[in-house]
């Protein structure tokens, strides 16, 4: 037996196993967090950050992207069956700044869970809430790529229409009863972004309802019409051809999750928005 040639081989087993042994206890496999997002929006963020494998459960209408379809539902944007909450044994439960309800709230902090809230009113949270998301999620790195990705596209379409002609904008959300939004809604300032003035921006609800004749009124030169439920939205206004909108044609649907939800799809909607608005100023100019 080659004794010199098996001690050597028996230094090299003891290294890598004192190696192995040393590499588990100095970087231990991080445990990821079970997450339960109580708004469609917080699931589709956390997806975008990189962490959706991290969900185990949402509400109702997460459905974007596909895979978040299939997680199990504890409730709405009203309501959270607790029970089935509690259930799915969260680490981390995700509720939205002013938008989960703060019966809720005070509900999941009476039961001590570990809730983190997350504020999405404006263009640039959304870039703080993918990178806030990503480390809750131990994905930063694929968080600030997105974040980063999101910034640029809406600096870049800032950049294109910060000089464009004014026009005034009608936002419409229903139709039955007739909702709008005021300037601190996300929708007003993406139709700001793009060159567009909110008609009704300094009314103090977020959200107001109005009459048709309070729009017939202020004669907005452009609707944008957020309501999927509407598959003409300029049908619903021929009845009023004084309108300025009707006669050159300058109303337009606008898919509502794509400038209603904070998430990155909000570039797609700013976009389609500015190039309907630009659209709205070529008709105009005909006249």
């Amino acid at each position: 037996m080659n004794w010199p040639r098996v001690r050597a081989r028996s230094v090299l087993v003891l290294m890598a196993l004192t190696v192995t042994a040393l590499d588990a206890h100095a970087a231990p496999t991080p445990t990821r967090p079970r997450i339960v997002s109580l708004a469609p929006h917080l699931t589709e963020l956390v997806y975008a950050a990189g962490g959706g494998d991290t969900l185990v459960g949402t509400v109702e209408f997460s459905d974007f992207p596909q895979a978040a379809r299939s997680l199990p539902r504890v409730g709405d944007a009203w309501r959270v069956d607790l029970e089935r909450l509690l259930a799915l044994h969260p680490d981390i439960v995700l509720t939205w700044t002013s938008g989960t309800p703060p019966d809720i709230v005070a509900r999941l902090d009476a039961l001590h869970l570990h809730r983190v809230d997350i504020a999405t009113f404006r263009l640039a949270d959304v870039p703080v809430a993918l990178q806030t998301l990503g480390g809750l999620t131990g994905t930063p790195a694929i968080a600030r790529a997105a974040a980063d990705s999101f910034s640029t596209q809406i600096a870049a379409l800032r950049d294109r229409y910060a000089h464009a002609t004014p026009v005034s904008v009608f936002i419409q959300l229903d139709d039955q009863p007739l909702f709008t939004v005021n300037s601190r809604h996300i929708i007003s300032e993406i139709v700001e972004l793009c060159g567009g003035r909110n008609i009704f921006a300094t009314l103090p609800q977020l959200a107001p309802s109005i009459s048709v004749e309070a729009v017939v009124a202020a004669d907005p030169q452009v609707i944008l019409s957020t309501d999927d439920t509407i598959a003409d939205p300029a049908a619903q206004w021929q009845s009023w051809q004084r309108l300025t909108s009707v006669r050159f044609r300058t109303i337009y649907p606008i898919h509502a999750d794509t400038v209603a939800r904070s998430t990155p799809r909000l570039v797609q909607g700013t976009r389609e928005t500015c190039e309907n608005l630009a659209d709205a100023r070529r008709r105009l100019s005909q006249r």
